[in-house]
């Protein structure tokens, strides 16, 4: 199995011994964060709450080398002592529910995880002394539908769907505890992410490249048009390590009544590649570099409740902290095809099979 380690981490020697809590850590972005902070020599907490052992940071034996605290992020008591007894300087908050259906079916639990998780893990960070940065992962949903593209951090976020609201919701919390508690907070409003060790096959990417993979046709949820920004998640580690990072630069920190001068400390960043492509283009372009490029997609047309066109302008990241995408996407598919290729012929029969409908997060 491909190691999740590389060599994307940002200033090695930053991150030498730091005791770093990620939320999260078993999903795609958590998996690939945790790798690159162990490779920088980082001291990794990771807060677990269901047992994954298909997940890639089980597989790849990342998991053995980090330190793990079971529980739910939603409990106050058991995020107060992670961060205190693991002396946790930076956090990385990436647990959430992510697929939109879901909400959609059940959104107690997504607001639960997504919101309620989110003003947990601030209030507790809060309380913990040794905490000295925060990141906080939003989404390009939380702007909801919008009169204009792309969506600018200016923005305000109106997210209306379960997911899309829960989003909104959780960076907004952010944003007030880094203006009213002086919080050190950044928050990442990223594209839709994709690499090797996401097996949420209801997914777009993921879905099309175990379609092609096995020689079947894909099958589209919506009509083809959506229009998506698509993110390698190599990229979106190097941004959230780097933004971490830039929350040490000298700078005037909000207090009560006083202006908020620091560079980026409470504010939020989008991170996408600004070429955004619609959810058809994207499947065969998959297709076209998978062994089965003769593949044909079936589009259902059948989405409802999802914003049709969504895609980002990066400008603001660049100019804060030089964070650029690295990876082509021709690159970045490749790789996470090979991934996938490996991964299938690894695990068990049934991993491989069932529901071919697919769509990333919205599509």
């Amino acid at each position: 199995m491909e190691s999740l380690k590389g060599t994307d981490a940002c200033s090695t020697g930053f991150w030498y011994d730091r005791s770093v809590l990620v939320t999260g850590c078993t999903g795609l972005l958590g998996s690939w964060l945790t790798g690159a902070l162990l490779s920088a020599g980082a001291a990794v907490v990771g807060l677990i709450r269901d047992e994954v052992p298909q997940s890639a940071l089980a597989r790849s034996g990342t998991l053995q080398q980090i330190r793990v605290v079971h529980g739910d992020v939603t409990d106050y008591a058991t995020v107060e002592r992670a961060l205190n007894e693991y002396e946790v300087e930076a956090v990385f908050h990436l647990a959430a529910q992510t697929i939109v259906g879901i909400a959609n079916r059940g959104p107690l639990s997504t607001f639960e995880s997504n919101i309620r998780g989110t003003w947990v893990m601030l209030e507790a960070a809060r309380h913990c002394p040794t905490v000295h940065r925060i990141v906080v992962a939003s989404s390009d949903k939380a702007y909801g539908t919008q009169s204009m593209l792309p969506y600018t951090e200016e923005m305000p976020l109106q997210g209306q769907h379960p997911y899309d609201v829960s989003k909104s919701a959780a960076d907004l919390l952010a944003q007030a505890y880094a203006v009213t508690y002086d919080l050190p907070v950044v928050i990442t409003r990223c594209a839709n992410l994709y690499g090797g060790g996401d097996l949420n096959w209801n997914r777009l990417i993921p879905g099309t490249i175990r379609s092609a993979l096995q020689g079947q046709s894909p099958v589209i949820r919506s009509d083809g048009t959506f229009m998506r920004d698509y993110l390698y998640v190599r990229d979106a580690v190097r941004a959230y390590m780097m933004l971490a990072e830039a929350l040490d630069r000298a700078g005037t920190h909000h207090r009560a009544g006083t202006h908020h001068r620091h560079p980026i400390r409470g504010q939020a960043f989008n991170c996408g590649t600004d070429e955004p492509m619609s959810v058809l283009a994207m499947t065969r372009l998959i297709l076209e570099l998978s062994p089965h490029p003769e593949l044909e997609p079936t589009v259902l047309d059948e989405v409802r409740n999802e914003i049709k066109d969504q895609y980002l302008d990066s400008a603001k990241i660049h100019q804060a902290v030089g964070w650029t995408p690295v990876y082509s996407r021709e690159q970045a598919l490749q790789e996470t095809i090979a991934w996938y290729a490996s991964y299938l012929d690894d695990a068990p029969a049934s991993i491989g099979t069932g529901p071919r409908a697919i769509g990333e997060r919205a599509s």
